[in-house]
């Protein structure tokens, strides 16, 4: 039988797939140090279906520290999710974290997997923050990134020492660059999460900028969906792939969405605008659509519904 590796597993990308592949009945390993960025707690409650399974091990562990040589011995694929998140926390002294979390983490699972000859797949999340301010849109996988944000450099290296672990050893590795994924599970620092919890308790939204902004918007179990044709798809390994939700949204119009779903509307506070975030980001998923047969699935409105629900159903 398979066995599948999945760092960052207590997180809400993580904690979503190795959900999804232990309802097909198959074995994870889970890995998560339970740090302190957000409330661990809520990490703690994301693993709590997990732990559910006779199938699933969780390590709690750091992994700078792990033993990855012994560790992928019995591993078929790795989805290497861990990272440290956040554009506006990696100004300054928090940027440490994110050289060691997001390039030392990445070369250590991959200086391991290329020493694992029955290691079929590793799949490593990457971040739409490589393109910063693209100048085209949508924005295929060809256009030269140019992060705006010392978060989106971090995600951009650790792509290229993908890259040339699959070039100079043959390590199957694919990259997938997420264009702001959101879904139950959502990490509070997240601006569909916050909005959602401002709603709940009657609080004003902050909006950076004129709120005319635009994100491509990704379903979680679009993700995962994404993660899982990589693992399984032999042409996948070297590639990077765009993974978005299928359609670009000005933010002021997903506000409106979130009103309607609400049945009330929001108190929006203008605040400036944030050091390193994206005027506008869109995929264009040409290239996964053709070689991992990926299709968003989940609407915007019928996300944001399920997002709320999650929201009210850890905040009653």
């Amino acid at each position: 039988m398979t066995t599948y590796l999945i760092t960052g597993v207590a997180g809400f990308i993580g904690s979503n797939l190795a959900e999804t592949l232990l309802k097909q009945g198959e074995n994870v390993i889970g890995i998560d140090e339970f740090n302190d960025y957000y409330d661990p707690n809520l990490k703690r409650n994301n693993v709590i279906s997990l732990l559910k399974y006779p199938q699933f091990q969780l390590i709690e562990a750091d992994l700078l520290t792990l033993d990855w040589h012994k560790l992928l011995q019995e591993v078929s694929v790795v989805f290497h999710q861990a990272a440290q998140a956040g554009v506006r926390a990696s100004w300054g002294k928090g940027f440490r974290q994110y050289t060691e979390k997001n390039i030392n983490a990445t070369q250590i699972i991959l200086e391991a997997a290329k020493d694992t000859p029955t290691l079929q797949s590793l799949v490593a999340a990457s971040s739409s923050s490589v393109y910063g301010n693209a100048e085209t849109f949508p924005t295929a996988e060809t256009v030269c990134p140019q992060p705006v944000s010392p978060y989106g450099i971090t995600k951009l290296a650790a792509e290229r020492l993908c890259s040339l672990y699959y070039h100079n050893f043959g390590v199957p590795v694919t990259s997938l660059r997420y264009f702001t994924v959101y879904g139950p599970r959502q990490r509070p620092d997240m601006a569909f999460h916050k909005f959602f919890k401002a709603a709940l308790q009657d609080q004003p939204i902050d909006i950076y900028g004129d709120g005319q902004q635009t994100r491509d918007f990704t379903f979680v179990s679009d993700v995962v969906a994404a993660n899982l044709a990589a693992a399984t798809i032999p042409e996948a390994a070297g590639e990077v792939f765009n993974i978005g939700g299928g359609s670009r949204v000005v933010l002021t119009d997903v506000l409106d969405t979130m009103e309607s779903i609400i049945g009330r509307p929001l108190r929006r506070s203008h605040v400036e605008n944030a050091k390193g975030d994206a005027r506008h980001t869109s995929a264009d998923v040409t290239k996964a659509q053709r070689i991992l047969g990926y299709q968003p699935q989940v609407s915007l409105a019928e996300g944001l519904t399920k997002e709320w629900q999650w929201i009210q159903s850890i905040n009653n």
